[in-house]
């Protein structure tokens, strides 16, 4: 079949590389007046393989810009009160602008008990209850990080998202939730109608099929089909899951959850799996990271 659309690529890399390349300078400004430095503390526990890598990439992004980081590691038995402890002390120490804590946690620690310990002002992974409260409404915050990097993403390849339906399939706290927000704020990019769909939602295809922009994030491996897809559409991935393939070195790929192949020719635009909304979640973690340090210098 043909399509008439030329297909681009929202190439997350790039948006990241002229993201962190501000940041850069604007860290060695803030050193050359003697200013305070952005200073971004990360906690890990245990050994998951997926947590490393992410951990290791945010580190090592810190370190491209200028921000001094801190890895704080847990064994996987480590107790909640020890955790909290490092927390409020992270939370009192003047020098340290953010605070991230890797997650998933252990099954024994409640994911909700350790963001609502993160002092509002250095949680720049944007979970606690009042900074969600506050983008709710609109109000200066810290946006979480993958939604944020997703309208960075956005803005930086100038989409058009005024007027247009988005379907944003997924309603977790951390992506699809938020994401279904700002989509629909008052803001650009944004001022699209959203509809939000989960897993109790009948007949997806039908919505999908409406949207101008489909942001799919329910972590199942090409959920997204061509089918599923009217040309034209701006097509945002945010899932990635290691399938096995023997063919590979590593012994996986990493699959999205929108089948690239066979959905990409009918797009305008489309995130790449890995390469798309990764990179732009670390560079919205740093943009946030800068933004705490700007409220101390």
């Amino acid at each position: 079949m043909l399509y008439l659309c030329a297909m681009q690529i929202l190439d997350g890399k790039q948006a990241a590389h002229v993201i962190k390349s501000e940041l850069k300078i604007e860290v060695a400004q803030l050193a050359a007046e003697g200013k305070k430095i952005p200073h971004l503390a990360a906690i890990l526990v245990g050994t998951n393989g997926a947590s490393e890598t992410y951990v290791a990439a945010k580190v090592k992004a810190c370190e491209e810009v200028g921000f001094i980081s801190t890895l704080i590691r847990f064994e996987q038995d480590v107790h909640t009160g020890k955790l909290l402890d490092k927390i409020q002390e992270l939370n009192t120490d003047p020098d340290v602008d953010g605070i991230l804590v890797q997650l998933p946690l252990p099954k024994h620690i409640s994911d909700e008990e350790i963001i609502n310990s993160i002092d509002p002002d250095k949680d720049v992974d944007g979970f606690h209850p009042v900074n969600v409260g506050k983008m709710v409404q609109g109000l200066p915050t810290f946006i979480p990080a993958t939604p944020h990097g997703i309208m960075l993403l956005l803005e930086h390849y100038k989409i058009d998202t005024k007027g247009k339906h988005a379907v944003v399939i997924g309603r977790s706290n951390i992506v699809g939730r938020p994401l279904s927000i700002l989509l629909g704020s008052n803001t650009n990019p944004g001022n699209c109608t959203v509809t939000t769909c989960h897993s109790q939602t009948k007949n997806i295809k039908d919505f999908c099929l409406q949207a101008d922009i489909i942001v799919a994030a329910i972590g199942k491996p090409e959920f997204v089909t061509a089918d599923m897809v009217k040309e034209g559409t701006v097509i945002v991935d945010v899932g990635i899951t290691r399938d096995v393939d023997p063919t590979k070195k590593s012994g996986y790929k990493l699959k999205g959850d929108v089948a690239f192949d066979t959905v990409a020719p009918k797009c305008s635009w489309i995130t790449p799996v890995p390469g798309g909304v990764g990179p732009m979640t670390i560079a919205a973690l740093l943009k946030n990271t800068y933004k705490s340090c700007l409220q101390k210098n």
